[in-house]
């Protein structure tokens, strides 16, 4: 389909009556929720609360086919991990409802009919085979097969059929679905285009000659995704539908079905995609496998493959690092801030600072975001976080032990899981030591030095951090050495590898006892 952007220039018609915003959020329960999908939930959730309007989850299952049971209550977690829960939908405020497309059949029904009666739309019993024996008469011909004002006249509708022939066919049960009747090209019409303005893009048009008759209606009851989306966005009050730009070849549409039901459109925005870390096209699942990074907000199962994908929470990402990264992603807020908590960008989002064009996604990034949010963080909260870690270890420390800890390593961290690796020797002795280090650092005379720093230890009768390292380096420069040849393989007996924050701080937190213990079992282990 032929779309063409006639104007390039923002149209700021947010900025005209926005009273009663009413956005929604309306996936399909066919399984885990994309990254983009949660994006497209955030900048419906940030729009509304921009305007003091009304975020609203609707489930628009109407392809039972691909239907999955979980998937429903998937998308409620992650909109509740992100904290932009919907304020109305299905078992909240329901005050348009039911919000599940399938418990809402015989609302689409009555509309359809309502179309058949007025020449909008028609049965069409046309077959499979017929179908797609046109099909592939077409292709021979080099040509495209678009069932719409060109051929319809010639095909099995109710167009091309008697009154009394479609009556027969409808009683016998025949197989049919519903089209819509799009606009006929008139050859007097000085532009054959269906116009309107986006939101993000302008002014949009698209040719008329070329958009086919969707169906809108099957024989099993059943609405397509276009009759049910108009139909509930007109009766759920929507005043803004802002979605991904795949739907952007439905506007027109779209726009013809609110016409020819006679009432007003909302206004419409369509979001630029999230792209590929390495190039062009979508982000997809597959990119995530092949570069190690979740594109789903909460792990998922699968339960006909046994099948686990990755999610943000899970691996150990914050919600609203999560949730300030993916912001970023096709909005600007116009300044050099990239830190904004979820109420600042409620109050900074505009929907005319959303791009046109993708925006790449970056793993490297999003790791950034989380850790400027855990630097964020107090001491006290981390330390909650990783004592659940350290209890599934058996590990029982105080609080203020491990308040302590965090605060010595935090900085080298981009996740909490990341603190075991950090700290581990905070909490166990090193069971054993880096052997390229230990090559390196740990000489014939080292022994003897160890045991000399012992004696320092035993010394030191008030053993704090200051204290101790206050000696050592005293005994140090008396003994005329490199302070190398003694705090590389000190550091080595403590920790095991020559990582860690400052060595002093280590020895006051293990205390002096275990201090000595561990460079005793060094000197004799090397």
């Amino acid at each position: 389909m032929l779309i063409t952007i006639e104007n390039l220039s923002l149209h700021p018609k947010t900025n005209d009556k926005m009273n009663n915003v009413r956005v929604r959020f309306a996936p399909s329960p066919t399984g885990p929720l994309h990254i983009g999908g949660i994006r497209t939930a955030l900048f419906n959730y940030l729009f509304a609360k921009k305007y003091k309007g009304t975020f609203i989850l609707r489930i628009e299952d109407t392809d039972q086919t691909r239907y999955v049971a979980n998937a429903e209550q998937y998308i409620i977690d992650a909109l509740n991990w992100c904290n932009i829960p919907f304020e109305e939908g299905p078992g909240k405020n329901e005050k348009f409802g039911p919000y599940r497309q399938s418990e809402r059949k015989h609302i689409y029904k009555q509309y359809v009919e309502k179309l058949i009666e007025n020449g909008k739309a028609y049965y069409a019993f046309d077959t499979n085979e017929e179908l797609d024996f046109h099909r592939v008469d077409h292709e021979e011909k080099g040509k495209t097969f678009i069932y719409n004002w060109h051929n319809r006249a010639k095909l099995t509708n109710s167009i091309s059929l008697s009154k009394e022939e479609v009556a027969k066919k409808l009683a016998n049960g025949d197989k049919y679905v519903v089209r819509f009747k799009m606009h006929e090209p008139n050859i007097e019409e000085t532009e054959a285009t269906i116009k309107t303005v986006d939101m993000i893009r302008g002014d949009v048009s698209f040719r008329k000659d070329i958009l086919d008759d969707k169906i809108l209606f099957k024989s099993d009851g059943m609405p397509t995704y276009h009759l049910a989306n108009i139909v509930d966005d007109h009766l759920m009050e929507i005043t803004h539908v802002i979605r991904g730009e795949e739907w952007l070849p439905s506007l027109p549409l779209h726009i013809a079905l609110y016409d020819a039901f006679g009432w007003k459109a909302p206004e419409f925005a369509h979001l630029p995609l999230i792209l590929k870390p390495v190039g062009k096209g979508k982000l997809s699942k597959r990119d995530g496998d092949k570069l190690g990074f979740p594109v789903f907000p909460l792990a998922y199962k699968n339960e006909e493959t046994g099948e686990i994908s990755r999610g943000y929470r899970e691996d150990g990402y914050f919600s609203d690092a999560f949730i300030n990264m993916l912001a970023l992603l096709g909005w600007n807020p116009g300044t050099e801030q990239e830190i904004f908590s979820l109420a600042q960008l409620c109050d900074a989002f505009t929907i005319e600072r959303v791009s046109k064009s993708g925006a790449k996604f970056s793993p490297d990034k999003t790791n950034w975001f989380n850790q400027q949010y855990m630097l964020l963080k107090s001491d006290e909260e981390l330390a909650s976080l990783y004592m659940t870690i350290l209890a599934e270890k058996d590990i029982k420390k105080d609080k203020e032990f491990v308040i302590k800890v965090v605060s010595l390593i935090k900085e080298r961290a981009t996740f909490v899981t990341d603190f075991w690796d950090l700290s581990n020797f905070f909490f166990e002795a090193p069971t054993t030591y880096n052997e390229k280090a230990v090559k390196k650092q740990w000489k014939e005379d080292t022994a003897e030095l160890m045991k000399e720093l012992i004696g320092i230890i035993e010394s030191v009768e008030d053993f704090n951090s200051l204290n101790f390292e206050t000696k050592v380096k005293e005994w140090i420069t008396a003994k005329e050495i490199g302070f190398g040849k003694v705090m590389q393989p000190f550091r080595l007996s403590l920790v095991g590898e020559l990582k860690g924050p400052h060595l002093f701080d280590i020895a006051e937190m293990i205390g002096k006892e275990e201090t000595i213990n561990r460079i005793n079992k060094a000197i004799h282990a090397l």
